[in-house]
This record gives structure tokens, sequence and C-alpha cells, in this order.
């Protein structure tokens, strides 16, 4: 019988004689960026700039590789790491990673024993893990993937669990960029083609923006978040990150203005062959000249100049139903007629039970009870 990449070794899988039994660290910007790029769809949250980032807020970051004889990357994991205050146990984190080709099994199990591993050696209470694993793709017509399928097993018979936690959206919305723009557009909802013309006869414009604007983003943020109702970090946070992304080349600023007045903006991060939708922002003014939707059509059109093929909308909700937080946000991002994509989501490996269970249970349900008193409206959707 043939072998196909399920059944093969890591070795066999890439024609080399040998792989290296332990991930290493990398200490060059450079050779990571490199590494990532060598490897099948990276993220920006795997970067040397969101490391960077971090290490800033109360993390420490450490670049692992798994090569084969030194050279050629099979696998990327950005591992995040924060101590515990008082206590002598950390946790780790490796945000939409580790990067590797997820079709190799075998490959798939050395990394899952590397993290075990670490996150023993490291005193940490649990290694959560958060890959672009694909589950299911599309809505009406869901098709499953058997490799997600195959993981998920994995994990369960390894000890991991699904996280209670997911930090990042667990679903998105891509669009494929792989078509000319006229046929993107048609392919829209006939309302949301509407809507992007409206704006266009009612005056907004779209210009490109830089650093001098994310305190006026950040503000818009404020109160998107207000009007929204999901949880915010402090404004520091996020004018960090953004020159952090921009200074690396990765942050593509929009807004979109009214008579010179700023009243929506969108921030894009991208990597790899993929642009992300990652923060978008807007105010209560003007919204019936719908700046958003020629907003939105810009940032599509400017990725698929710069080369992307994936547009992702980063985010879209765990259930489609009118009930979940995302709703109204997914109504917007339907109309544009990308492909529903599930992920298998967060998973923990728990090194230590006990500890896991009081951190990951306890401990949020007495957090909860603290916010159910100060804000009772308050939701927790994650804003990275």
């Amino acid at each position: 019988m043939s072998s196909t990449s399920e059944e093969r070794s890591p070795q066999e899988a890439h024609g080399a004689p040998e792989v290296r039994s332990v991930f290493h660290p990398v200490s060059s910007a450079e050779a990571w960026h490199q590494a990532l790029l060598s490897l099948s769809n990276p993220h920006p949250l795997q970067s040397w700039a969101w490391a960077d980032f971090k290490s800033r807020w109360g993390w420490s970051a450490a670049p692992l590789l798994l090569t084969i004889q030194d050279s050629q990357p099979l696998v990327a994991a950005l591992v995040l790491k924060r101590q515990l205050p008082r206590l002598p146990f950390s946790i780790l984190y490796v945000p939409k990673g580790p990067i590797l080709d997820y079709n190799n099994a075998p490959l798939r199990r050395v990394v899952l024993a590397q993290l075990e591993q670490i996150a023993r050696r490291q005193k940490a209470i649990f290694v959560k893990i958060d890959p672009d694993v694909v589950y299911s793709w599309g809505l009406e017509d869901e098709r499953y993937s058997p490799v997600g399928a195959k993981f998920i097993r994995e994990l369960l018979a390894r000890g991991w669990r699904f996280s209670n936690d997911q930090v990042q959206f667990r679903n998105t919305v891509e669009l494929d960029l792989e078509r000319p723009a006229g046929e993107l557009l048609a392919a829209m909802k006939q309302k949301t083609r509407y809507n992007i013309r409206l704006a266009e006869r009612k005056g907004i414009t779209i210009r490109s923006g830089s650093p001098a604007d994310f305190p006026a983003i950040a503000q818009m943020y404020l109160e998107t978040a207000q009007r929204d109702g999901f949880a915010v970090r402090p404004v520091a946070y996020y004018l960090d990150a953004w020159q952090t992304f921009y200074d690396a080349g990765l942050a593509h600023p929009l807004l979109a203005e009214y008579e010179g007045q700023p009243v929506a903006a969108v921030i894009v991060v991208s990597y790899g062959r993929r642009a992300i939708y990652m923060y978008g922002a807007s105010t209560d003014k003007e919204r019936q000249r719908m700046p958003n939707y020629l907003l939105q059509w810009e940032a599509i059109r400017q990725a698929q100049e710069r080369g992307y093929r994936v547009y992702d909308f980063w985010g879209a909700p765990d259930d489609f139903v009118e009930s979940d937080l995302l709703w109204g946000v997914w109504r917007f991002k339907a109309g544009f007629n990308g492909q529903v994509v599930r992920h298998i989501g967060a998973w923990d490996y728990p090194a230590r039970p006990f500890w896991y269970w009081l951190y990951t249970v306890v401990i949020p349900k007495y957090l909860d009870l603290l916010r159910a008193r100060n804000n009772p409206q308050l939701s927790q959707i994650n804003t990275t």
C-alpha cells in the first residue's frame, strides 16, 4: 500500500535523514521570520513582533524551532510564558500555533510530546495551544476536515482538554482573494454592494493611516466597546500593539472620513499569505452613511493589491444563532460572501491537574462574580 502523509515519519515526509528530537531557541528576528515564512499558514501572533510586544506586557517569549539537521524548519512555536505572582508556577501559551504541517501525524505527536515536556520543565500549570487547524468549512453545506478530527482525538488521548478560555476567536470568515476584484464585488450580497455605493455617494472617503492616527483610532475603539458591550484592555496596550506591528511592516491602518473627520477605522495585520481584519472601530457619527461597508471593501481591495491570497475577517460566532454575542458582527461580515471556517479551538495540557482546576474553574467563577457586581452588562468578547 502506498504511503500517505498521515503514515510517514517526519524524516520520510520531508526526505531528510534526521529530525532533531527537541525544540531549540532562535535568537534572531530575521531567522525567525524566514523560518515562519517557510512553513504553511504562518500567523502574525507567532511573529517576532508579537513576541516583542508581549514581552512588555507581563510575558516572556521563547521562539522555538524543530528542524532537520539545524537547517530546514519543520515546526515553529512561539511560546509565551507568564510567571504567576507569589507562586512557583507559570502558564504557557502558544498563540495561533504551533505552526507545522498538520497533515503529518507523526510530526503532530512529536510536537505535542515536546510541548508537554516543556510545560513540566517550566513548572507550568498548563500549556495552551490554539492552532489554525480546520474543523470544518461552510455553514449550511458544512464540510468536515479529517485532519481536524484526527488531531482532536490525539489531543484527548494524550490528556489535553478543550479550553474554557478560548482567548482568540475559534471561528472566522475567509474571503478568497485569488479572484478579480469585480468578481468579489459581484458575489457580495446585494445589500452590501448597495451600502458600499451608498457610502461613496454620501461623501465617505477612505485614506491610509499612520501612527499619528492611532490615538484617534483608540478612542473610536473604546466607543465601539462601550456601544457593543465587549471588554477592552488599557489604551496603552493597543497603542503599543499597533505601533509594534506597524514598525514591523505588518499593520495597515485605514480610516473612513466624512468632511475630514474620522468616523470609522480598521487595522489590517498581514503575514504570509493572509491579511487579517484584526481591529475595527467606529463612532456613532454618520452611521447612516454606511462608512464601515466602504472601509471594509477598501481594506479587501488593498489586501488583494498587495498580493495577499486570503482576507480573514477575524471572528465569527461559536454558534450561529441570534443569541450569540457575535451575531450582529456576523451579519455584517456575511454580506461580503466569505466562507465560514471553524477551527478546533484552544486546547490545554494540564501539567498540574489540581492547580489547573483551581486556575480555570475556581478563580474564574470568583472573578465573574466581581465583574457582575461592578458591571453586569460587560461581555467578555476577546479583543486580542
